[in-house]
């Protein structure tokens, strides 16, 4: 009993990080929540190492849910979100998370491991070279059905890692000439399309592995759950008004670094 609540108590801490930042960069936090869960897992021997990292994307697809709503519902609220294009790209990613919510499951540790280091680290790299160049106005977004196919592939590889999105969708719809802001926002918006049907995935999938007497539906582990959202969802909101005092080109740079961060911590570990 006392290490569940010592586990609620640091997911707890690790909420104020992951919803400061579902706001200010419109992810959804599993890239911070997956590494660092995965190792509070592993520490108090929670599930079988072969899981751990199951567990982590599915405890962080749930909790994202709560963490992109609140930034959502902020970016609404100052007209951050473009809702002519959202719809298309929350079809798009709904379906690439359903199809990785099931298939994430069937693939060894190691490689779904592995995906997510080099998925961050490419994403590092995207971001940190887009930081250094001015600002694109000659690329028309595409069409409504070709933008949620792009967004499917999106919302796949979100899924499989655990992330809301941001991180993906973002760099795409700057690439497209959507202002930075209007990106992140839209990003939140999507990022619960994606939990909501990667974590349908996790939980169907892993309902014959771990049941709800040891704390956990499917996947996802509740007492991380109930830690990570308790505080994230309040502070969702602080990191969105933060975007309106700092610069696009600032927020690029703090999105790369942070990226850069946790791929390094995943490598060496």
């Amino acid at each position: 009993m006392e290490s569940i609540l010592l586990i609620v108590f640091l997911c707890a801490i690790l909420g104020c990080g992951v919803g400061f930042l579902a706001g200010l960069l419109g992810i959804g936090g599993g890239l911070l929540i997956v590494p660092i869960l995965s190792w509070i897992l592993s520490y108090f021997e929670i599930i079988p190492q072969q899981q751990v990292v199951l567990v982590a994307i599915a405890t962080s697809l749930a909790s994202i849910i709560f963490t992109s709503t609140a930034s959502a519902k902020a970016h609404h609220k100052n007209a951050n979100v473009p809702w002519h294009i959202a719809p298309w790209v929350m079809v798009g990613v709904a379906i690439g998370a359903l199809a990785s919510g099931f298939a994430a499951v069937l693939l060894p540790e190691k490689l779904v491991r592995w995906i997510f280091v080099v998925s961050v680290i490419v994403i590092a790299a995207k971001m940190a070279w887009s930081s250094r160049k001015p600002p694109k106005s000659d690329r028309p977004l595409p069409s409504g059905p070709v933008l949620a196919l792009l967004t499917s592939v999106m919302g796949a590889l979100s899924a499989m890692i655990g992330i809301g999105g941001g991180a993906l969708i973002v760099p795409l719809l700057t690439f497209f000439s959507l202002d930075m802001k209007k990106a992140i926002g839209c990003a939140s918006a999507s990022g619960i399309v994606i939990a909501i049907f990667g974590s349908f995935g996790y939980i169907a999938s892993g309902s014959g592995h771990v049941d709800i007497e040891h704390g956990f539906l499917g996947f996802v582990y509740l007492p991380a759950l109930l830690g990570i959202v308790v505080t994230s969802w309040f502070m969702a909101p602080v990191g969105a008004k933060a975007t309106h005092h700092l610069p696009v080109t600032t927020i690029k740079k703090v999105f790369s670094a942070l990226l850069v961060i946790i791929a390094g911590n995943m490598l060496l570990n």
